[in-house]
C-alpha cells in the first residue's frame, strides 16, 4: 500500500478515537501523518503524542484522504459533507448516515464489496450490530436467516468516558462502604446493576435506538429485509466489550456441528466454549461460544458472542475499512475532486 495518505481523526479525544489512533499504529497503516481533530476546548493539546487541531469554521479540511469520525451524529452531520467535498473519504462511527440508502453500511469481513461506488462517506455499524453479524454472516450465507432473538449485554464504555467514570466511582464507593455518587450519565447505578433499556427511548416508541439500530442495520447489511429481529439492549456493569445472547432460526437446517466447524473456519471469529469480556477484551477477534441447539425449534440454534465494542466494535472496523479502500484502489481522492 501507497504511504503517502494523509489521515484525519474527528473526535480523536474520545475513548474511540483515542483507540483508532493507536490501531493505526498498530496495524501499520500507510499514513504520512495523522491529524487529530476535537472540539474547540480540546484545541492545542497533546494527545497520543500529536498536538489536537480544534474543528472550528476555520479549521484546514484540505489534503486529506481519509477522515475517521467517532464524535457523535451532530458533530458527523455538520462536518463530515464538508471534508468529502475537500476531496476525502469519512469512515463515520455514528449514527447520522446508517440509514441513508447511497451510503454503504460496512462490516469489512461481512459486505466489502458495499464500498465499490461509493461516494466519499462510508458508515460503520453499531458496535452490537458489527459482533454479531461477523458470526452470522456465514450462516445467513450458508442456509438463510428467518428470525434472531437477541439480548445484548452492553459495556459502559459505549456510553463513552464518562460513563466509564461513573461505574468506577460508583463502585469504589460502594467498596469502601459509602453512598454511591448519584447517576448522572445513566437513569439509575450502574455499579452492582443491570439496566434493562441500553439507548434512549423516541416519544411514543417502546423500543431503544440501541434496539432500532439493530433491526435495521442487520437487514441492511445482509441485504435481506424479510429477516425478523427481536431485540432487548441491557446495559452492564463491564467496562469493556459487549456480549450477546443470539438465537438463530434458519431457513434450511443447520447442526450445532455445522455452525462450530463453520464458524471455526471464519476469519476474524474465534469459537471457544464460554467466551468472557475480560479474555475479549484488547482484540480484534469476534469470540463466539455456547453454540447449541434450541430444543424449541427444529431449524434454530443458540450462541454467545463477545467482542471488544471499541476495537473490532468501532474503530477496528473503521480502520479495516480504510485498509480495503487503499487495497482496492476505492479512495475518492482530492485530485479527482479538484478536477
Amino acid at each position: 500500500m501507497s504511504a503517502d495518505l494523509r489521515v484525519a481523526v474527528v473526535g480523536a479525544t474520545g475513548v474511540v478515537g483515542t483507540t483508532m489512533l493507536a490501531l493505526l499504529r498498530e496495524r501499520s497503516f500507510p499514513a504520512s501523518e495523522i491529524v487529530a481533530f476535537a472540539s474547540e476546548r480540546s484545541g492545542g493539546r497533546e494527545h497520543e503524542g500529536l498536538t489536537v487541531r480544534a474543528l472550528t469554521p476555520d479549521a484546514d479540511l484540505d489534503g486529506f484522504d481519509i477522515a475517521l469520525f467517532s464524535a457523535g451524529a451532530g458533530t458527523s452531520r455538520e462536518w463530515a459533507p464538508r471534508f468529502v467535498e475537500r476531496g476525502a473519504t469519512v469512515i463515520d462511527n455514528s449514527s447520522a448516515f446508517r440509514r441513508d440508502p447511497d451510503v454503504p453500511l460496512v462490516v469489512s469481513e461481512v459486505n466489502p464489496d458495499a464500498l465499490d461506488g461509493h461516494r466519499g462517506l462510508i458508515a460503520n455499524p453499531n458496535c452490537s450490530t458489527m459482533a454479531m453479524l461477523v458470526a452470522l454472516a456465514p450462516i445467513h450465507r450458508a442456509v438463510g436467516i428467518e428470525r434472531l432473538v437477541v439480548a445484548t449485554y452492553q459495556s459502559v464504555s459505549g456510553t463513552g468516558k464518562k460513563a466509564i467514570d461513573e461505574l468506577d466511582a460508583q463502585s469504589q464507593a460502594s467498596l469502601r462502604g459509602a453512598d454511591m455518587p448519584a447517576p448522572q450519565v445513566y437513569t439509575e447505578p450502574i455499579a452492582f446493576n443491570v439496566i434493562g433499556a441500553a439507548g434512549n427511548f423516541a416519544d411514543g416508541d417502546d423500543h431503544t435506538d440501541e434496539e432500532r439500530k439493530m433491526m435495521f442495520e442487520t437487514r441492511k447489511i445482509l441485504e435481506d429485509e424479510a429477516i425478523g429481529v427481536a431485540v432487548t439492549c441491557v446495559r452492564v456493569p463491564v467496562r469493556v466489550c459487549h456480549s450477546e445472547a443470539v438465537n438463530v432460526q434458519t431457513r434450511e437446517p443447520l447442526s450445532a456441528e455445522e455452525a462450530h466447524e463453520m464458524l471455526s473456519a471464519t476469519p476474524g471469529v474465534v469459537v471457544e466454549d464460554v467466551p468472557t469480556p475480560l479474555r475479549a477484551a484488547g482484540r480484534d477477534e469476534v469470540f463466539v461460544g455456547r453454540i447449541r441447539r434450541d430444543e424449541s425449534h427444529p431449524r434454530a440454534l443458540s450462541m454467545w458472542i463477545v467482542s471488544d465494542n471499541l476495537r473490532k466494535g468501532a474503530a477496528t472496523n473503521a480502520v479495516q475499512i480504510a485498509e480495503v479502500l487503499v487495497e482496492r484502489g476505492l479512495l475518492h481522492r482530492r485530485d479527482s475532486v479538484a478536477a
